[in-house]
């Protein structure tokens, strides 16, 4: 019988070897190694000038490493690969356009220059939201508009592999909530999505997995779920002042921390369903809220022990009303 040769292993959509960046005396990213999936929704995070702009642009191949690898579907990005850039979509904080040109006019010359059918100009301009802005000249679009043509130019040609750099800075909730039904749809098809982003909610809505960036280096790597389960952070219940005093609320078994914020008295436990119970025996649940912690409290508690900065603290606000 013959011997069945093994195939080889399929290469990741992207891989990153030791990949060092130094400018000056800043070293931006310091020997920095991931892989991405194919078909993965990957998100990267930190904050500023931890080096996720210099990180994703050699990623691209808009800027050498000083050190290290990348290869996109096992093939190098430099120099200049040509035959990698229809498989690429990119779209960046500082897009160029051409200005004299309609939002129509501008995605069907991007569109030439990748062989991509006509069809998909309008396609592509209806899923971003801008089919009522086709004849619109560019120089005449709001920010937020140009936000959205910049992804149109990066999704036209039908990419395998989109880098999207803060994709939804520029959009109002409305807007924003329409892209991310966009890139579920494109992760649908099978697409590999690079996505940085200072939206956390974002991030934990959209991404498979994230890595967060400080100075340069990655602190973690894992899915949004994951990082907030090892967490392991006290559930919050807010209640109206005068529904309890802070004496009566730190006798309630269970309960770790009172405090007063924001007109509201804080009660932090890891024993929540409990608690709930007491209150609910004491003075009724009728608007009482809760929140547990989110991938934001994972970023902020995680960016702060590494950078030696104070952890903000999150607003009250930020809660969702229990419901009895």
């Amino acid at each position: 019988m013959s011997e069945v040769q093994a195939m080889p292993p399929t290469p990741p959509a992207v891989r990153v070897d030791h990949v060092s960046k130094r400018y000056g005396d800043r070293q931006a990213v310091d020997d920095v190694s991931l892989e991405i999936h194919r078909g993965e929704f990957f998100g990267l995070m930190g904050p500023n000038g931890a080096g996720k702009s210099t990180l994703v642009e050699i990623m691209e191949g808009l800027r050498r490493a000083d050190s290290g690898t990348v290869t996109l579907f096992g093939e190098s990005p430099l120099p200049r690969n040509t035959a990698l850039l229809p498989r690429i979509g990119v779209q960046t904080q500082s897009s160029a356009f051409f200005v004299r040109q309609s939002a129509h006019e501008h995605l069907r010359t991007v569109a030439s220059l990748y062989g991509a059918p006509r069809t998909a100009v309008d396609a592509t301009l209806e899923s971003v939201g801008l089919t009522e802005q086709r004849d619109v000249q560019v120089e005449n679009l709001s920010g937020g508009q140009r936000q959205r043509l910049a992804i149109a130019s990066a999704l036209v040609h039908g990419p395998e592999l989109i880098f999207l750099d803060e994709p939804t800075a520029a959009l109002d909730p409305q807007a924003r909530r329409a892209l991310w039904d966009v890139l579920r749809a494109l992760k649908a098809q099978g697409r590999t999505i690079v996505h940085t982003t200072h939206h956390l909610d974002e991030a934990e809505a959209l991404c498979d997995r994230v890595a967060i960036l400080v100075n340069g280096t990655i602190a973690v790597t894992d899915s949004p779920h994951n990082l907030v389960a090892a967490f392991e952070a006290p559930t919050r219940l807010i209640l109206p002042l005068g529904r309890l005093d802070e004496e009566e609320a730190a006798a309630i078994p269970g309960v770790d921390r009172v405090t007063v914020q924001g007109g509201s008295l804080v009660l932090e436990t890891r024993a929540a369903g409990r608690v709930l119970s007491a209150v609910d025996g004491l003075t009724g649940l009728d608007g009482i809220q809760t929140r547990t912690a989110d991938l934001e409290d994972v970023y902020l508690d995680l960016t702060a022990r590494l950078t030696g900065s104070q952890q903000p603290s999150r607003r009250i606000a930020d809660t969702t009303e229990h419901q009895s």
